[in-house]
């Protein structure tokens, strides 16, 4: 039995459009349930800030990309919520640790069935939860086929870690 392929990574933006078609937010959403069993965590990108506090996010991994980051709560050892990046001070993180916990995280983590549209990018932006909080979005193009990558956050990977 052949595996089916996974959902391609789009490669070049596109114009936008006139017309708007809300029905492809399902396809959008399938194409993510589709492509999670091959999200990875990343390595942990760990900075300190001047004050000494420390933040952690790990970018999640998709074909050689990176579809989004999320936030680690060194205090919780465990993920944030979307748009809570947490700054501690007086913990140390160990990566290893970190990434097996987002590891851990993305395997219990489910698609929510709904998607908000961003224009700009002209694309879906639709939303992963792990234990009842939104933990990342996945952006898909808006027919609803093709996972897009971070592509500032892919570069910064390639930067300083790959």
């Amino acid at each position: 039995m052949v595996a089916p392929s996974p959902p391609p990574v789009r490669g070049v933006w596109r114009e936008g459009r006139s017309s708007f078609d809300p029905s492809l937010v399902v396809k959008a959403v399938e194409t993510v349930k589709a492509a999670m069993p091959l999200f990875a965590a990343g390595t942990p990108l760990i900075r300190r800030g001047p004050a000494g506090e420390l933040h952690v996010d790990v970018p999640v991994m998709y074909m050689n990309f990176a579809i989004d980051r999320i936030h680690y709560d060194p205090y919780s050892g465990a993920p944030s919520p979307k748009g809570r990046p947490v700054r501690a001070w007086g913990v140390e993180v160990n990566p290893q640790d970190v990434q097996h916990v987002v590891e851990n995280a993305l395997k219990e983590a489910h698609v929510i069935e709904a998607a908000e549209y961003r224009e700009p990018e002209d694309a879906w932006a639709v939303p992963v939860a792990w234990k009842g909080i939104i933990i990342m979005h996945v952006k898909v193009s808006y027919n609803g086929e093709e996972i897009i990558p971070d592509y500032g956050l892919t570069e910064e990977i390639r930067r300083y870690i790959m």
